[in-house]
């Protein structure tokens, strides 16, 4: 099964990725940027696998970069907790 199939296994996921980049010592806005390229490359390539994705995926395509950018940032925050 893909981390892509379950919300909360993607969050985790992210979740884990994020922990790892940090303790790299990877700066809070690289890591704003990577999610936003992320973002971008999941909604370009990659069907959404469930009712969450799809929502993402929606927004995604509908908003500005500047929107993109703060969904991406918003991401960041959900999987830091």
């Amino acid at each position: 099964m893909s981390v892509l199939d379950s919300w909360d296994q993607w969050k985790s996921f992210l979740g884990e990725r994020l922990n790892q980049a940090e303790s790299q010592g990877i700066t809070g806005q690289t890591i704003s940027e990577l999610a936003y390229e992320i973002g971008d490359y999941l909604a370009k390539q990659v069907q959404p696998k469930n009712e969450q994705e799809k929502v993402l995926a929606d927004l995604w395509s509908v908003a500005s970069d500047e929107e993109k950018h703060a969904i991406a940032n918003m991401m960041v925050k959900l999987v830091s907790q």
